[in-house]
């Protein structure tokens, strides 16, 4: 098994991020129709209610009509969740790290643990990753070298 070697976490101040996130529409305007949020997000209108269902997403106001109108804080966070589910974190500690974010401050110690823990299966997971990709390269390789023979012949 190949060995990643990895750095200690260091926090990231805020406004250091990669790139800010963009929003369709200003704060105080932001107000997006389910359909819209699918389009932006990727996400299906089913999984974005299944979300909102499940607890995975935080209360979506409505309108007076009782449409859902979600926020640029609502297209954020779906955009952190599609990066926990890219991690391969199950739904359930997904849900799990959402209630935790309700529940306020006092909950930072166990949410810094789970992102952690989501940490360290990423950087097993990427080293796994690693092994198939040289075993991949290995056959490519092996191929490549067994058509150029052929060729000579």
């Amino acid at each position: 098994m190949t060995v990643i070697e990895s750095i200690p976490v260091k926090p990231v101040p805020v406004g250091l991020c990669k790139t800010p996130p963009l929003h369709p529409r200003p704060d105080g305007q932001d107000r997006y129709t389910i359909s819209e949020v699918a389009a932006l997000s990727g996400l299906t209108a089913h999984t974005l209610r299944w979300y909102e269902r499940i607890g995975l997403m935080p209360h979506v106001d409505r309108s007076h009509t009782g449409q859902r109108r979600f926020t640029n804080k609502d297209l954020d966070w779906l955009a952190f969740v599609s990066k926990l589910r890219l991690t391969g974190m199950p739904v359930a500690d997904m849900v799990r790290y959402a209630e935790l974010v309700r529940e306020g401050e006092h909950t930072l110690d166990a949410r810094q643990e789970l992102l952690e823990q989501t940490r360290r299966d990423v950087v097993v997971r990427m080293a796994e990753l690693q092994d198939t990709l040289a075993v991949l390269d290995h056959k490519i390789n092996f191929y490549a070298d067994a058509r150029r023979a052929s060729e000579r012949f």
